[in-house]
């Protein structure tokens, strides 16, 4: 059986990822399933989740780069919306432990920060800032398939941008690329 595609954004709180994954199932020809970081979280009934319960968050987490990885063992089509850091545990490395030998195209996701302060504000959900803060904790910062800025193009104009680039998936290198420059011994030593 033929593996799914994979699309995988990454970027910051607030800088268009939801939106731009809602855009890309629309245009894409062919069926794609959006697995989120904000719909695994979310999973959880209210009265179990702790918000500085950062082990059950991380054990979460791994569990939707292991889903992602079975839909694409099952020939589904996803799209993953996550956002990486360089700081605590080693999300992406975990990520990558997964899914290096798989054919993914890994976008960035980029918004200017005055722009970012201005939608936390308007949504109304953010706090003020937060997105800013995690700009200098991206993980990675430049490695990347392909970047797009939900700021100076319209969420069609990125879609358009990735979509076009699906279509080669002898570019997709950024996985394997952050792969083999990560060591299994820099993952913690933890059972998640």
């Amino acid at each position: 059986m033929q593996k799914g595609k994979i699309i995988f954004l990454n970027g910051v709180s607030s800088s268009g990822k939801s939106t731009l994954a809602k855009t890309l199932q629309d245009r894409l020809e062919e069926p794609f399933y959006l697995i989120a970081n904000d719909t695994f979280t979310m999973m959880s009934p209210e009265k179990f989740v702790r918000i500085n319960d950062i082990e059950t968050y991380d054990r979460i987490l791994k569990g939707m780069y292991h889903t992602i990885k079975i839909f694409s063992d099952m020939g589904i089509n996803t799209i993953a919306d996550d956002v990486f850091f360089t700081v605590g545990y080693d999300r992406l490395g975990e990520c990558l432990e997964l899914l290096h030998d798989y054919s993914v195209l890994f976008v960035r996701v980029e918004c200017p920060a005055e722009e970012l302060r201005r939608r936390e504000k308007e949504r109304g959900d953010r706090v003020v800032g937060q997105a800013e803060s995690q700009l200098a904790i991206l993980d990675p910062q430049d490695t990347y398939d392909i970047t797009v800025d939900t700021h100076n193009n319209t969420k069609e104009e990125c879609a358009d941008k990735i979509i076009k680039l699906l279509n080669q998936p002898e570019k997709f290198a950024a996985f394997k690329t952050l792969w083999s420059q990560r060591k299994l011994t820099s993952f913690p030593a933890r059972n998640l």
